[in-house]
């Protein structure tokens, strides 16, 4: 099998990837260590021996590495097979509320002739809004995206919406504040001028925590981009500074649909397959530098 070597730059990486005619990805190599890392198994005596050689000719100006003869070839963790009760693909929007049950009629009732703020109404709103953005991403699917909704993570959080395709891989947050106005700083927004919310920070965080989990599983580099749909606002405004989270009205996220060259096909259906697994999400990774 010819394999087609590319370099590749980014995030502080020096990579050269192993990649089949059709342009996926079956291994690649660490310039700077020499470390070798095979994505297909089945292509595992072509991956290194192709990279072995590259390396060996190309080496990186400057940097310790080992040699080529003693790179050792890594396969990223296996997952169990993918059972129905592990299957996040089946997941609706608003998942994790919908398994809730909510405050007491007695107590929702209580609190509405008291007009007392609620559980209630944060928890009614939470689920409308990710229904809303739900419904939103679900129609991206016709671009070549996939989405999964209510991701449950180790510490009884969870990611309300993973978008995952051409563009990249996006961690969605989705905040519903109706006929409220929003302004979104750099690490945090005020809602009608009130007490600053750090949802960009969070959001932020949330979207390393996903990358780790699954760069862990796939074996490569998977950047993945924080975003905040904020849902029923009547105004929306972001500070020019602020470019490390994407900011959007439900109606917006159509924005993300023609965005493109950062996945193939291929490794969209890798991030996707391995992002779909629950058990995947089952533990707390440990941050890297």
């Amino acid at each position: 099998m010819e394999l087609k070597v590319t370099r590749w730059k980014r995030y502080g990486h020096d990579r050269l990837y192993a990649n089949l005619p059709d342009g996926t990805a079956v291994g690649w190599a660490d310039v700077k260590t020499g470390d070798i890392t095979v994505v297909v198994a089945e292509y595992r005596d072509d991956v290194i021996a192709v990279l072995t050689d590259h390396l060996r000719n190309n080496p990186a100006p400057g940097s310790p590495h080992k040699t080529p003869s003693t790179a050792e070839a890594e396969m990223p963790p296996l997952l169990p097979p993918l059972t129905a009760a592990d299957d996040l693909s089946a997941n609706r929007p608003g998942e994790s509320l919908l398994d809730k049950s909510g405050p007491g009629l007695i107590k929702r009732v209580f609190s509405q002739l008291l007009r007392r703020p609620a559980e209630w109404d944060s928890w009614r709103k939470g689920l409308a809004g990710e229904k809303r953005v739900g419904a939103e991403l679900n129609r991206l699917s016709r671009h070549g995206w996939r989405v999964l909704h209510s991701i449950p993570l180790a510490d009884k959080v969870d990611v309300d919406h993973l978008l995952i395709g051409p563009g990249g891989v996006f961690s969605i947050n989705t905040k519903h504040h109706h006929n409220r106005a929003v302004w979104v700083g750099d690490d945090s927004v005020k809602v009608d001028h009130g007490k600053p919310a750090p949802y960009a920070r969070k959001s932020r965080a949330e979207a390393k925590r996903v990358g780790r989990v699954l760069e862990h599983y796939c074996g490569f580099s998977v950047s993945v981009e924080p975003a905040l749909v904020f849902v029923g606002v009547t105004d929306l405004k972001v500070v020019a500074t602020q470019l490390s989270v994407r900011v959007y009205k439900e109606r917006e996220v159509a924005a993300l649909a023609p965005l493109s060259g950062v996945l193939t096909a291929e490794q969209v259906e890798q991030v996707y397959g391995v992002a779909r697994h629950r058990q995947a999400w089952s533990q707390v990774l440990p941050r890297t530098t």
